[in-house]
């Protein structure tokens, strides 16, 4: 675990293991139509490691060759109140701060469109979205004619497509070379000064300060905190003009504009890299102890014939039962996403299942993957007249 590695992020050497992970599913969406496919699902290695020039942190082992970017990638959030409230008060705040008003928007990995569509609906805005997984439907939103949307990865093979704000959200830490990519999209802007980027991820500072292993997974090869983020920005050629954090501190924000000269100095909350070793180590020696915690909860449920599912179909969920390697513990996966029904989950193959089910199969535990939506799900269990013991993560 001590070999060194070159970092995708300052490129420089001297990265070093520091959390391993063998066999994972090497994706964890995917609307999985049979049990036996889910189990037998392409499997992957993490072996995260820590940069101490910059505090990236990146899976060594990840294999580009493994991804599977299709239409039957289903990622989408937009079934949860809880989210929509979020994604209309982040693209309010957008519009107000940039006066993106009858501007021309591109959403690098846009998914199904929800946010590139709200931006375009609240500010009379044109947008152009690119996603290797969107599937053609339709948006049902007064700004459908006002959006393009263009099924492919985004690259300088579309550099014609200029606009004056691109968003990227939820999409960096899939992108293995990523001071290569930020370089593309800056060269693609070109001496257009005044375009802003907004690129939201995942903090990795929540992931370690939590422990959560949950976090991890084969799709996310790239995590940042707010330090290694803005040091990225600032060498491919960007000034940072804000940080912060949201949802609970779970995502990381940041938005920038080219350089006009020297880089913009650090802004308050920007972590040194020796300072967030600290938190990567106290990861790789916690993570054990929580997932021991994790197994004996399961056990002890198990041991005593109690009903456990957990809620949340997506990649956290499939973390958290491959990682513990739960199959009997826990018997059905619950998604409020009617798309995820009657799917299977990669690597371990529980059936997922909506809230409806639980009424008739009345489980003694429900283990929410993630504790922002617990509020919205005691809703939903009590509409259904079930009275389990909610565990969040």
């Amino acid at each position: 675990m001590t070999e060194a590695h070159i970092c995708p992020s300052c490129e420089t050497a001297g990265m070093s293991v520091f959390y391993r992970v063998e066999g994972v599913p090497a994706h964890s969406v995917l609307l999985l139509e049979t049990r036996e496919e889910a189990v037998s699902y392409p499997t992957g290695d993490i072996d995260l490691a820590f940069c101490p020039n910059c505090g990236f942190i990146a899976n060594v082992a990840f294999d580009p060759a493994l991804n599977e970017y299709d239409a039957r990638y289903e990622a989408t959030q937009g079934y949860s109140p809880t989210f929509n409230r979020f994604a209309r008060q982040q693209a309010e705040h957008l519009i107000t701060r940039y006066d993106l008003h009858g501007k021309d928007i591109i959403e690098i990995g846009c998914g199904q469109g929800e946010f590139l569509t709200l931006l375009c609906e609240l500010g009379g805005n044109r947008g152009v979205g690119f996603d290797p997984a969107y599937r053609d439907h339709d948006i049902g939103s007064p700004a459908g004619e006002r959006l393009t949307f263009i099924p492919d990865f985004y690259s300088e093979e579309y550099a014609d497509y200029q606009a004056d704000f691109i968003v990227c959200r939820m999409t960096l830490e899939h992108i293995q070379p990523t001071a290569e990519f930020i370089r593309m999209v800056r060269r693609v802007i070109g001496d257009r000064h005044d375009i802003t980027v907004f690129f939201q991820v995942p903090n990795a500072q929540y992931v370690l300060e939590d422990l959560a292993f949950w976090d991890v997974y084969y799709e996310h090869c790239s995590y940042f905190s707010r330090g290694s983020l803005a040091r990225l920005f600032r060498r491919c050629g960007f000034d940072v003009l804000d940080l912060a954090t949201a949802y609970d501190d779970q995502y990381l924000m940041i938005e920038a504009r080219p350089s006009r000269g020297e880089p913009s100095p650090p802004l308050p909350g920007e972590e040194a890299p020796d300072s967030l070793q600290k938190a990567v180590q106290a990861f790789a020696t916690g993570v054990p102890r929580r997932l021991e915690h994790w197994r004996q909860v399961l056990a002890d449920f198990q041991q005593q014939g109690r009903r456990v599912v957990i809620w949340g179909g997506g990649s956290k969920g499939v973390a958290f039962l491959t990682t513990l390697a739960v199959r009997d513990a826990v018997s059905y996966v619950v998604d409020i996403n009617p798309h995820k029904h009657g799917t299977f989950m990669a690597g371990t193959g529980q059936e997922i299942v909506g809230p409806a089910f639980l009424k008739r199969y009345q489980p003694d535990a429900v283990i929410v993957m993630n504790p922002v939506y617990s509020a919205e799900i005691q809703q939903d269990l009590d509409r259904l007249g079930v009275a389990a013991e909610l565990l969040p993560v």
